[in-house]
């Protein structure tokens, strides 16, 4: 993709945001250095029908994070990865890289990160309460890119982003075509205990994925659920589609129970490709919700009428 001018993509993304919680606030109002480390580390086994157990680093992420100036942020994050994945060999990535500007209820944030598609993928892999998120939002949602972003949020009543970025997912530093990916989403509160949201994506020529979510939370339980669809553009075919609903209830401040069913189809190219999920678990904390004991049931049917396969998690996670 051809690059574009900054001063031309901030004029196109003014006056738009995401919520707070999704990105750093503003710094402090002293100007002196600071640095913060954090991150996480998950330790997992598996056991599969049909193949038994298996052990695993799901992630390892070290997190730096400051300010250098007033209202001016930034954000390094790497993953380790262990040689079970790309070509074999243990190495290191990186996932966040950016600079953000919040004045006030304006951010304007630059490098690369997460596009502002989905609740459960903005949403820390830490934070979400199953093993993995949904078929659909890792199928269908697009990842983190290199871009620009703004956003504003309107008190605490709701929130709007918008970005531009070059459309080549993660660590790809040139565009290959002439087309970028622009990336919206706004949420609104009407009750304090209610949370709606939108989302749209398109790569111009090439097609719009677009979601709707609901999140709904009181008194330990919670219900959130998202529709996600894909429309492919010159493709006479239906788009690829789905959803999930979860509900969760802590039985004891510590101890979480989580219940989930999902639907993934991509009927426009084959039936061979849904993928329906359900997943039981529960979730275990210590140490003010650094330590975290995860236990998952999954039964899986992968095509139509397709055949059912169980999986077993449980998992490890710490957060520093």
């Amino acid at each position: 993709m051809r690059s574009i001018p900054l001063c031309a993509v901030l004029t196109g993304v003014l006056h738009v945001g995401v919520a707070s919680s999704q990105y750093p606030a503003a710094a402090p109002a002293s100007t002196s250095p600071s640095v913060r480390l954090g991150g996480y580390l998950q330790a997992r086994e598996t056991y599969r029908d049909g193949v038994g157990l298996t052990g695993s680093i799901n992630r390892a992420r070290l997190t730096a994070s400051g300010g250098l100036a007033r209202n001016v942020t930034w954000r390094l994050q790497g993953e380790f990865r262990t040689g079970s994945v790309g070509n074999g060999r243990a190495s290191a990535s990186l996932t966040d890289a950016y600079i953000r500007w919040k004045p006030s209820d304006l951010g304007i944030q630059v490098g690369q990160f997460k596009t502002p598609f989905t609740r459960e993928y903005l949403t820390s892999l830490a934070d979400v309460e199953t093993a993995d998120r949904s078929t659909v939002v890792d199928s269908i949602a697009p990842k983190r890119d290199i871009g620009i972003m703004a956003d504003y949020a309107f008190s605490t009543v709701a929130t709007v982003a918008l970005g531009v970025f070059n459309g080549e997912n993660i660590n790809v530093t040139a565009n290959t075509d002439s087309a970028v990916l622009w990336v919206g989403r706004a949420t609104v509160r009407p009750i304090a205990y209610m949370t709606l949201g939108g989302n749209v994506a398109s790569y111009q020529s090439d097609s719009t994925r677009y979601g709707v979510d609901l999140a709904l939370e009181y008194m330990g339980a919670a219900l959130k659920g998202e529709y996600i669809g894909q429309h492919r553009k010159d493709v006479p075919a239906a788009d690829d589609r789905g959803w999930y609903a979860q509900a969760t209830f802590r039985v004891l401040p510590w101890v979480q129970l989580v219940a989930k069913q999902e639907d993934f189809r991509r009927s426009g190219i084959s039936a061979a490709l849904r993928n329906r999920a359900t997943t039981g678990g529960v979730n275990v904390e210590f140490g003010g919700g650094k330590v975290r004991l995860l236990a998952n049931y999954v039964s899986r049917k992968i095509g139509t009428p397709g055949k059912r396969i169980g999986l077993l998690v449980t998992q490890a996670q710490m957060k520093y």
